[in-house]
C-alpha cells in the first residue's frame, strides 16, 4: 500500500547519529576549509547526537592536532568582522562570547583593533548612512545615528564623538 503525503509528512525523520570517531573526521574536513571554534565544534557535535561522554575526547583531539585553536579563531573573526564588516568592538565581543571563546582570549584579541581605524570606519559608516535617514529635527537624526552606532557595536563615547563631527559638516 502506498503512503499518501500526509501520512509521510506526519512520521518524525529519524535523526542519524554520527560516533566520535565520525564526528572527528568531519569535523577535521570542516576544520580545514574554515576556522572553527571549541564552541562550533561542541554545538556540531552535540546536533550529529555524538555521546556528551565522547564530545570532549573528539574537541582534546582536534586541539592537539591544531585544526581547532580558539586563540586563531578570534583573531580571524576579529580582523573579518572588523575590516570587511565595519563591526565595533562590542559586538565583535559579544559574537565571540556566545562561540563560547574565553574572555581572556577576547580581551587579548580585541586590544589589537586600532581605535583610529575604529573611529574613521564608523565616520565612514556614518556618512553613508546620513543621507538616507529621514528626520524631522536635529534631535531625531542624532538619535537615529547614535542607534545605528551602538547597533553596530561601536563604543558610545566614540559615537558621540563622531556624530557630533559628521552633523556639524
Amino acid at each position: 500500500m502506498r503512503k499518501s503525503r500526509v501520512d509521510s509528512a506526519e512520521t518524525p525523520r529519524e535523526r542519524k547519529t554520527k560516533s566520535a570517531e565520525q564526528a572527528l573526521n568531519t569535523l577535521m574536513r570542516l576544520c580545514s576549509r574554515a576556522e572553527r571554534s571549541s564552541g562550533d565544534a561542541m554545538r556540531l557535535m552535540y546536533t550529529w547526537g555524538v555521546p556528551m561522554s565522547e564530545r570532549q575526547g573528539v574537541l582534546d583531539k582536534l586541539i592537539e592536532m591544531r585544526f581547532i585553536d580558539d586563540e586563531r579563531f578570534a583573531e580571524a573573526y576579529t580582523r573579518e568582522k572588523s575590516h570587511i564588516s565595519g563591526w565595533g568592538a562590542k559586538k565583535i565581543a559579544q559574537h565571540l562570547y556566545q562561540k563560547s571563546i574565553s574572555r581572556d582570549i577576547v580581551t587579548r584579541t580585541l586590544s589589537t583593533l586600532e581605535s583610529d581605524e575604529q573611529r574613521e570606519m564608523l565616520t565612514k559608516k556614518l556618512q553613508r548612512k546620513l543621507p538616507t535617514i529621514k528626520a524631522s529635527n536635529d534631535y531625531e537624526l542624532r538619535g537615529k545615528l547614535l542607534r545605528y552606532a551602538l547597533g553596530q557595536g561601536y563604543e558610545y563615547d566614540m559615537t558621540i564623538e563622531v556624530i557630533d563631527e559628521v552633523t556639524s559638516r
